[in-house]
């Protein structure tokens, strides 16, 4: 990795996204190349505070190009209408803009450095306390660690930092490390940010909160990664740290049946249910492109929902006005048509309406609104996940394990007003072995999570599990049933490569590190 390209970001103390309520347009000062702030710089907790935001700032600057393009264009269930490479699986070291990796190690530069030096302020900041500190570096372990989880997900391997860059002396060749090491690290950064008892479980208002890491969001994390890594007594441990909390301030499940109730997670956001969402504010100027890419209007508009998943979303509820006005996911929720309610009998494409605007089409935003926010972890997404390792621990052996996943499966269906696919009974799960559970959470994770960057992961996910026993059932079949943007037969060749299921390296990475060795299907 060209370390010396990263650059050292510091917002401005003051301003109006994350920790302040104060607007401001300039967000960012931004430090020249090879000038970076030296250990001298770490004199205040503003200090720190100033560094961590930066975090979180070129995290949510990574949505657009990178978050939900990584996430769902190669699943297929949601495609770009103009093309893209990644979708059709075409994706060559000299595309930058598709397979770069340099947003994420600022991120990780950022974290690393309020790591090593948030300490060092506190010592000198009387006003600091060691809670604080602690608290801060809790932030920047779930930092550093979802970095290379999204590392380890698209690229597999990549170079494994943990020292932030300060001046020119350090290292800037640096070669990858293995899967199996960056997710131990992923896993030792969860840990210890848990450790201290410092993650907050709540900052002084809604939308910090749900803007910065709690210790809810490690929870989430950590379950995600031990899912990825096959350890799933672990994963459900991390489930159940929000699932099973008493604590007030725990996320909860917003299970009132109701359109509106579903929707208050997009619009306005920050909802109970959520766990840690990236925060845009019209009011402060902090607007974004989600409303246009995902829109049936503008010319600029990207993603639509495929055939298939459009046909599994008019599958779940009868076309008519009444029985759309009851669904939940559906009808200006997870999708919708344009135009008459019967148009959905004959949909053959529709949109991600989580974006637009509120519970009707008269609501859609207008440019000068275009501040949803983008959420990367919800309790419903936890749910699922929990439900997945049930299953999985003990190979869909389990009579209890499998009740106890269909109830999960089944609240989430109850929420969106649909009937139970099986009772949570022994007679209901009896005859369920483990690839037929899985089937059914992998779907709800696909209709209830569609548009939130999680897709691909999943599909990925589920094909590797158990030296790819899966790999044809839930990666290939599910691809090559979603994805109509590529030819079927080409699709089954790269899909069938597991070097193919990973992005390269780009070009000028490789070019400015003479230690890196391209991934192995881009030779």
């Amino acid at each position: 990795m060209n370390i010396k390209k990263i650059k050292y970001a510091v917002i401005a103390l003051g301003f109006g996204a994350m920790l302040s309520t104060t607007a401001c347009k300039d967000w960012l000062e931004i430090y020249p190349e090879n000038s970076q702030p030296s250990v001298t710089f770490w004199q205040t907790k503003a200090d720190v505070d100033a560094v961590l935001n930066a975090g979180y700032y070129y995290l949510r600057d990574m949505v657009e190009p990178y978050l939900i393009p990584w996430g769902e264009l190669r699943a297929g269930c949601i495609y770009a209408s103009k093309g893209s490479k990644l979708q059709e699986f075409q994706v060559k070291p000299t595309d930058e803009d598709l397979c770069s990796w340099g947003a994420l190690y600022e991120i990780i530069n950022v974290a690393n450095a309020v790591i090593k030096r948030a300490p060092d302020a506190q010592k000198i900041d009387d006003t600091y306390q060691m809670s604080e500190m602690l608290s801060h570096q809790s932030e920047a372990y779930f930092l550093r660690a979802l970095c290379y989880f999204y590392l380890v997900r698209n690229w597999r391997e990549a170079p494994l930092i943990t020292e932030p860059y300060e001046d020119d002396s350090y290292a800037t060749k640096v070669p990858k490390a293995s899967e199996a090491e960056i997710i131990a690290q992923i896993r030792e950064d969860i840990r210890t940010a848990l450790a201290t008892g410092a993650a907050k479980e709540s900052f002084d208002t809604t939308w910090e909160t749900k803007g910065r890491a709690t210790k809810w969001a490690l929870y989430a994390l950590g379950a995600d990664v031990c899912l990825w890594a096959e350890d799933y007594e672990a994963a459900i441990t991390y489930c159940n740290g929000i699932l099973e909390s008493t604590s007030p301030y725990a996320p909860a499940f917003l299970s009132t049946a109701t359109h509106s109730s579903w929707f208050s997670m997009f619009n306005p956001g920050n909802s109970n249910e959520s766990i840690f969402e990236l925060q845009w504010n019209y009011e402060e100027e902090q607007t974004n492109n989600l409303p246009k890419i995902f829109d049936d209007v503008h010319t600029d508009g990207n993603y639509r929902i495929s055939l298939a998943l459009t046909q599994a979303f008019n599958s779940e509820y009868t076309s008519t006005l009444f029985e759309l006005k009851e669904a939940v996911r559906t009808m200006y929720g997870g999708y919708y048509v344009p135009g008459d309610p019967a148009a959905y009998e004959s949909a053959i494409v529709s949109y991600v309406w989580k974006y637009l605007g509120s519970q009707t089409l008269s609501d859609k935003r207008t440019v000068s609104y275009y501040d949803p926010n983008y959420i990367i972890y919800r309790v419903a997404d936890v749910m699922l996940m929990k439900a997945e390792a049930l299953i999985l621990r003990n190979h869909g052996e389990n009579i209890d394990d499998k009740i106890e996943a269909m109830k999960l499966i089944n609240q989430i269906r109850t929420r969106s007003n649909l009937e139970e696919e099986y009772t949570a009974t022994v007679e209901g799960v009896s005859s369920l072995d483990e690839a037929a559970m899985l089937e059914l959470v992998l779907y709800e994770r696909v209709v209830e999570l569609v548009g939130e960057g999680k897709a691909w992961y999943d599909f990925l996910r589920f094909g590797r599990r158990h030296g790819n026993q899966y790999k044809t059932q839930f990666l290939v079949d599910n691809v090559l049933n979603y994805n109509a943007q590529a030819g079927e037969s080409w699709l089954r060749t790269v899909l069938n490569n597991d070097n193919a299921l990973f992005l390269p390296v780009a070009q000028s990475e490789i070019e400015a590190n003479s230690l890196l060795i391209q991934n192995p299907y881009y030779n």
